[in-house]
This record gives C-alpha cells, structure tokens and sequence, in this order.
C-alpha cells in the first residue's frame, strides 16, 4: 500500500458484508449476548439494543458495543466503558491507572496495541489527552469515540487496521476527573481547575467562598440589578433577554454582579474563592513561570499530581512521538510555542507542523490553524510546550467547538454579518437555541431577593451552552478531531531497510549498501529535540563481520564517493539528527568476513527494522 499523505486522503472502499436476511449467524449471537449482559450490568441503557434483523438490513455490520455518543458521561461511566472496551478486546487493548486525581478518581489510560505486529516499545506512539480542564469535557468523548471506532472498524477498514498495527496509542480520556464530576453534578461554575485546596483570596482559609445554587434550580445563574440612570448596561432592542453596554457618555439601567451566590466568609466580596484556583495546563516544565507571571501555575514544575503522573508516564515511553490535547472552544488547531519570548520553532520542525495543521483545517471545518501566543493568548507552561520541548513529540492542542458552526452555510455566514437579520451578532445564539434546542440552554430572567444585593434577576445560559457543542452535532465533531489526529499518529516516523547489496573486491573483502527510509513525514528526531538532547540518536548497527569503513552514498544512482562516518565504533554508528520524513538515506560498508550478516536501524521515535545477508 503506498504510505505518502496524498494516500491518506483518498477514498477508501468499504467491503460489502453480504448476509442472508432472517439468518443469525455465530457472531451475532455472540454479539446479541453482549449486548443483553451489557443491558444487565446497567452498561448500555435498553435503548442501545437493536433487533438482531436491524443489523442484518442496515449499511453496516453490526457494531459489538453498540454505545450511543449522544450524552456527557461523568467518571464512573468512562470507566465502566473503558473496562467494557477492555473485555471486548483484550488482545488490543490493556487499561490501566496512571494515578489517582486529589479527589481519588484514577486516571484511566487506556493502550492500544497490536502485540502481533511488535512490541509496544518498537512502535511510534501517539499520546492523546483530554479533560485537562474539568469544565472542557467534551474531549473524553472524543478519545473514547476514537478507542472504540478503531477496535470496531479494525477488521473493516484497510487503513485503520494498518494504523493500529504500525503505531501505538495512548489514550487518557479525562486528566482531570474531579473537575468533570464537578461541572456535571454541581452546576458547571468554577470547574476548570483541579480540586487541590488553593487560598483565592488570601484570608488563610481555603475554597471557602464558592458560588451557590441559591433558588435551587440546577443552574449556576448571572445577577443582574436594576439601577434606574446609574449602570452601564440597557436591555437590548434586539431580544430583551440581551443587555447592551450604553454609549459613552450615557448611562444605562442595569449592571451585571457576576454568578449566583453569597459572601460566605464575610469579607463583603461574593465568589471570590472558588474550588480549587489554578490552572492545571500551567504546571509544565517548558517555560514554567511563578504565579505573578502566569496565574494558576501553582509553586513549581509537576507539582499537580495529574501532571505529576502524566509526566512520570511519559518518561517511561520515549517513543511517544506525537501528542493530541484536546480542549474546549474556539475552533483551533494550536501549536506552540506558548509565549511569544521563547521564539519559534526551528524551519524543519515548522515545516513538519505546518503540512500537519494545514491538513487539519481542511479536515476540520471552522478551525484555524494557529500559534498558541499568536492567535490566543501567552501560556507558560503548557503540555504541548513540554511536549515539543521535552520528549521531542510533534503536539497539537485542539479547542474543539466553534460556535461558528451553527452558520455553517454561506446564506446563514452572510446574514450574521448583517444587523437587520435574526441571527446577527449576540441574537444569533438566541435563535439557535430557541428553534433547534426549544429554549433548552437558557434559563428566563426572573425576581429574586438575595441577602447581599437585594431586589436582583437571576438567569442566563447553563452550563452546556456557547463552550460545549451541542450535542445533536456531537458526532460530527467527535469524528472529524478523531480523523486529524489518526492522520497526525500515521505520519509518525516509520523505518524500513532495503535488501542489502553484496560485491565481492576480493578475498574476504566485500562492500555492503543498504537503503534506510523513513516513509513518513515526520523526522525520526525533531531539530528542538537534538538542540535539547532529549532524544537519544538513531543507531545503525552491523553485525557479523568486521567494519573497515562506513559511509553515507550521496547519489546512489551515480558513482562518486562517499561521505565517509568519522566515528570510532563503526558497528554501531550514532546519527544524532535522525532521519528525515519521506527520505531515504544509503550507506555503504566496507567489510571483512565470511557468513551472514545483519544490518539494523534502530530509532526512538521510528522503531526498529533489520536485514539479514550473506557475504558470498
């Protein structure tokens, strides 16, 4: 099969399943007992089953797990999926614990690997997280999509079964698990951060002022008061549910006071110390800065102990070669670096990016392809940093809802430009909640006396709304961040070797030549990484025969000399800049010896591939 990128975008046929209709075959009714067990365990709800003819008349063969991918699942049932994946497929997959989060929940990762074609270790390895920040769930859905399409489809489609073959896959669904439990069963407000005590205000007491559901209707709500002739804001002529900033000059009969709540320690402010209170993507080695530079990065470098283990897990895994953070809103492919100080990437290593970003807003519409300090804002200390940085892993940060895409016609873009149309400016996300989720996302304002501001109204958005897709377009967006990563894990470095070439000179004297070749686009060895030292060079070995000389043919094609390895141990020559993506590379040895010898290439990032010879 041809390996190059234009290959990846191409059709792929899918094989017709040719079944006669009314007739169970084994395998159903293997799936048919899954299913009902599932069903009992409380697994899948009863509404996942489908009559057993349903999968015998539809496009496709039946799914094992037939899951359904239209809700958020909170912790136990991204575990309780994860070991049923497991089960399912226990020669593929191996699930297993990274650590437990401050509040006690593991976090579950899930490998994915072929033992039939390769060790683990021998394998490029994609690292994929998500859920770093607890309110920005929708990534876990994502990775969990991703695990369960590629174990469904692995038998079905050609190139999903040559991915899962030739890589390794690390999934970690939710980095931040207290923070998902959080947002899902308290109302959404101050889940961002991790749940580790932090002391927001300074008082010596810790997380002691959060927001509170006051009317006790599931909804973290906005304060809005009316102050006749002495605010800053008026209700709009647009949609009364809007509030409108005045012009200069004029004043306005309302002002905003922030979420439902109460000044619970006394201090006469409302909410100003929430849970937890830092920012669990700042506690990164690469660029790290304190908290008066970069908020939320806590007092050191790992201190996090969700950051802790991932960083820990990494080091065991120097063949981690490409990383995927998913995250939340804005419609981005990010890449770094985070801060504008630390400069750019070196020209090899952009031009590996930008192939990949470039691909990626193709593959993912409404998303643009952007440095992190350039197109959002400075981080110091991200994961994506120190993934470049510091394990030399081509990374990516995706934030994955754009709210642009409820315009997603040209008519539609043109008419949100224009202020006389429905769904221009702020009315827009009015009209889609009103006509396509029937008011569902917006709570009306209404009275309420609170004890601290008096006469307020209280109302707004929930917690799902504007951040998280909606999830009627979930699939979508699970599918097409699946298919840009799955691309970013198959253009991974991988190695292959020619046959060897043998000429007798004379006696016992022989020159060897072998092609070596990376067949993807990505480097064995990222040029960050080499400056870094934190990529162990590429080995190329020979065994069996005595080396008297080594070196690389600049033109296999045509005669001329080589390139000669100004190296002591010539049976084992280290290539500290790597190799390459879609190069090949010939080196040719002079040798003595009689008998069979092998020639290997061994890469961190690449795996290894070896050929055997013999001198004759």
């Amino acid at each position: 099969m041809t390996t190059n990128n234009s290959s990846y975008f191409s059709s792929i046929a899918l094989r017709s399943l040719s079944l006669r209709a009314g007739r169970l075959c084994s395998s159903t009714l293997v799936t048919m007992t899954l299913v009902v067990g599932l069903v009992a365990a409380g697994t899948l709800t009863a509404s996942a089953q489908a009559p057993a003819s349903q999968g015998l008349r539809g496009s496709d063969p039946e799914h094992t797990l037939p899951f359904t991918w239209d809700r958020w699942l909170d912790h136990d049932e991204i575990s309780e999926r994860l070991r049923t994946m497991e089960k399912t497929w226990p020669n593929m997959l191996s699930l297993q614990s990274l650590g437990d989060s401050y509040g006690g929940r593991e976090m579950w990762m899930m490998t994915i690997n072929n033992p039939d074609t390769g060790a683990e270790l021998n394998k490029a390895a994609m690292f994929i997280e998500a859920n770093v920040h607890g309110n920005e769930i929708q990534g876990a859905e994502v990775a969990l999509y991703t695990l369960w399409y590629l174990m469904e489809n692995y038998d079905r489609i050609p190139d999903i079964q040559r991915i899962v073959d030739e890589r390794v896959i690390y999934l970690v669904p939710s980095v931040n698990p207290d923070g998902r439990d959080y947002f899902l069963d308290n109302h959404g407000s101050g889940a961002r951060t991790g749940h580790i005590p932090v002391d927001s205000d300074g008082d010596g007491l810790f997380d002691e002022d959060p927001p509170e559901d006051l009317n006790g209707n599931g909804v973290i709500e906005q304060i809005r008061k009316h102050v006749p002739g002495e605010g800053n804001l008026r209700i709009s002529h647009a949609d009364p549910r809007m509030l409108e900033r005045v012009p200069a000059g004029e004043f306005g009969d309302w002002v905003l006071l922030g979420q439902e709540g109460i000044d619970n320690d006394g201090d006469g402010r409302v909410n100003e110390d929430p849970i937890g209170g830092y920012d669990p993507n700042r506690n990164y080695a690469s660029d790290w800065q304190p908290e008066y530079i970069q908020g939320g990065a806590m007092d050191y470098p790992f201190q996090l102990p969700e950051a802790r283990a991932i960083n820990d897990f990494m080091m065991t895994r120097p063949n981690i070669a490409g990383m995927q953070s998913y995250h939340n809103t804005g419609g981005m492919i990010l890449r770094g670096p985070g801060a504008a100080w630390y400069g750019d990437y070196p020209r090899s290593d952009l031009a590996v990016y930008d192939e990949l970003g470039e691909n990626g807003e193709r593959m993912l519409p409404y998303y643009d392809y952007i440095v992190i300090w350039q197109g959002l804002y400075s981080v110091h200390g991200g994961s994506i940093d120190w993934t470049n940085d510091g394990i030399g892993a081509v990374s990516f940060s995706n934030e994955l809802w754009n709210g642009g895409q409820y315009f997603n016609s040209p008519l539609l873009q043109e008419q949100q430009e224009d202020p006389d149309q429905a769904i221009s400016g702020g009315k827009g996300r009015f009209f889609f909640d009103d006509f396509l989720e029937f008011g569902d996302q917006f709570v009306e304002w209404a009275e309420f006396d609170h004890p601290t501001y008096g006469k307020v109204e209280m109302g707004g958005w929930k917690k799902l709304s504007n951040r998280v897709n909606p999830r009627f377009l979930s699939m979508e967006l699970f599918h097409r961040n699946m298919a840009f990563t799955l691309y970013h894990a198959d253009q991974m470095p991988l190695m292959s070797m020619a046959e060897p070439t043998v000429e007798k000179l004379s006696g016992d004297l022989y020159k060897v030549r072998v092609d070596v070749r990376n067949e993807r686009l990505m480097p064995t060895i990222l040029e960050r990484a080499q400056d870094n030292r934190v990529v162990r060079p590429d080995l190329l070995s020979l065994s069996g025969a005595e080396v008297i000389a080594a070196g690389w043919v600049a033109n296999k094609f045509q005669p001329g000399p080589t390139r000669q390895i100004d190296q002591e141990q010539l049976e084992r020559i280290m290539i500290r800049s790597g190799h390459p993506g879609r190069t090949t590379k010939t080196v040719e040895y002079l040798v003595r010896g009689t008998g069979d010898i092998t020639l290997k290439y061994d890469s961190v990032k690449g795996g290894s591939v070896e050929r055997s010879v013999r001198l004759r």
